[in-house]
């Protein structure tokens, strides 16, 4: 086994000893910290490179912290004023995950660089903390490399705030198979209206 199994296997059993101490005393440092701030290297070096981090120019780790819990409706002495089956205020849940939220922070924070994909690295009571991968797309390093030349494109602008990056597509009821009929073509609006709209071809 490579040095990365290792690390991969001792960050798979979150309830030993070691792993116990370590992720309580990170989560302590990471609570003193700025809430979207710059790290030097990858927390899970073998995490970051599965999802696409390679250590070199142009690349670059964001750790965040996110507080847990649902997500309360922002109206103003809780009065929504509408209809009743619309009044709930404080036990909803937000239809994305938290990591897809800090993605999103991360992305409005660093405003030049592309979201490419994050990870979970703590949580205590309050918060969670991850680490976002960046990628700045007007770098040489990143603009000549064949393999990543795709992210530099105009049309990746932004794409955690679009659905795009791997915690936000698990949102959007996409896959393959029986279990995704209803979302076929990209979302469940788009499949129903391709199967309930009538198309014809223009009389010339």
């Amino acid at each position: 086994m490579g040095a990365y199994r290792y690390v991969s296997e001792l960050w798979r059993k979150k309830q030993s000893d070691v792993m116990r101490f370590l992720l309580r005393v990170r989560s302590w440092q990471y609570r003193q910290l700025n809430v979207v701030h710059r790290v030097p290297k990858s927390t899970r070096p073998d995490r970051a490179r599965r999802l696409g981090y390679k250590s070199k120019q142009g690349y670059a780790i964001f750790r965040i912290r996110v507080r847990r819990g649902g997500r309360k409706r922002p109206v103003p002495k809780g009065q929504t004023m509408g209809k009743p089956t619309n009044q709930g205020v404080n036990q909803l849940k937000n239809q994305r995950s938290h990591q897809a939220i800090a993605e999103e922070r991360v992305g409005r924070k660093c405003g030049a660089l592309r979201v490419l994909n994050s990870y979970w690295v703590a949580q205590d009571s309050t918060f969670k903390f991850y680490e976002v991968i960046c990628i700045d797309p007007f770098h040489k390093a990143i603009r000549r490399n064949p393999d990543t030349q795709w992210i530099t494109k105009p049309v990746m602008k932004h794409r955690e705030m679009r659905g795009l990056t791997s915690a936000n597509k698990k949102s959007r009821g996409l896959g393959k198979g029986r279990r995704y009929n209803k979302t076929n073509g990209g979302s469940r609006w788009a499949s129903w209206h391709r199967r309930n709209v009538q198309k014809f071809h223009r009389k010339r």
